[in-house]
């Protein structure tokens, strides 16, 4: 009854872990919905929006749960206050620094760096966790990594300024997921509210200063609504709960959904041309996802 349960568990963290990226591989929607507006500007209402309803949700929902996070801080031995302090700090530093670097990609280098990024990112966090959290990795696991990196490779042929950009935004989720990891013992919506506070800071003095009109239109409103509520607090929380029973590496390896999924809309929904290599290097990388989880779905199809 006792692996029953253990199993259920797990099943439970493994599709918070698949949901977060399947629902991130859809934002380019509403995104192209307000494409004429400055991508900083739906970068930073994205962020104050999202803040505002969180805040509003756990002051009408959760003020309990809330007192007994600041109450267990308190409680906390100083050393472990500190700690606990600079990783919420450098949590928030880096998924700033990861959204900041991708809208610039977007708008400034190419659309190719941007999604080669999510790419080389599971490789990257796989990496980090084996050396800095020493996670295992079974020869499986380790095969269907290297597989998905010859598939990255396949992509990554051309500019180098484009990988350095993909490698600049994937280090940073990467290491926000080891950080969020390390980061345990108290709510992950708390959590999440306190690092969209921090990232506030940055972003107020931008829009107290932004040289851009203030915009009236509904459908921008109604969309950075959708985009903060949807695409940002949901997948963001999801990633950071499945962390809590799932390791650092098959959260970052699950996140292969997102770039699958930006690309089939791109070929489907967008009609946008591309070419056969890229069809190819995806459905290596599709492989790759199922060879790196096969233990756990067999698991879970067992019970």
């Amino acid at each position: 009854m006792e692996n029953n349960n253990e199993t259920v568990s797990r099943g439970k963290y493994l599709f918070a872990a698949f949901l977060a990226p399947f629902i991130w591989g859809f934002m380019s929607i509403p995104v192209r919905w307000i494409r004429e507006y400055p991508a900083e500007d739906i970068l930073y209402f994205r962020i104050v929006t999202a803040l505002a309803v969180l805040w509003l949700y756990l002051l009408l929902f959760q003020r309990k749960m809330l007192r007994a996070d600041i109450q267990k801080f308190k409680d906390l031995p100083r050393n472990r206050k500190i700690q606990q302090t600079g990783l919420t700090i450098l949590a928030s530093l880096l998924i700033f620094g990861n959204w900041f670097t991708y809208i610039y990609a977007v708008n400034h280098i190419s659309i190719q760096s941007a999604a080669l990024a999510y790419l080389t990112c599971p490789l990257i966090t796989a990496a980090a966790a084996y050396f800095i959290l020493k996670e295992e990795l079974r020869p499986l696991q380790k095969l269907a990594l290297l597989i998905a990196f010859g598939s990255v490779c396949l992509l990554a042929k051309g500019s180098l300024n484009d990988v350095l950009w993909a490698a600049t935004i994937a280090t940073c989720y990467a290491f926000y997921l080891i950080v969020q990891r390390i980061s345990t013992g108290f709510n992950k919506l708390n959590q999440l509210v306190l690092q969209l506070s921090i990232c506030a800071l940055f972003v107020v003095p931008k829009l107290i200063y932004n040289h851009h009109d203030i915009p009236t239109d509904p459908i921008f409103w109604g969309t950075i609504l959708l985009i903060a509520v949807v695409f940002t607090i949901i997948p963001l929380f999801l990633s950071m709960y499945a962390l809590i029973g799932i390791s650092s590496t098959t959260t970052g390896v699950l996140l292969y959904i997102n770039p699958i999924i930006a690309f089939t809309l791109a070929a489907t929904y967008f009609q946008e041309p591309v070419p056969f290599v890229k069809y190819v290097a995806y459905s290596i990388i599709l492989m790759a996802i199922v060879l790196f989880n096969s233990s756990n779905f067999r698991q879970i199809r067992k019970h």
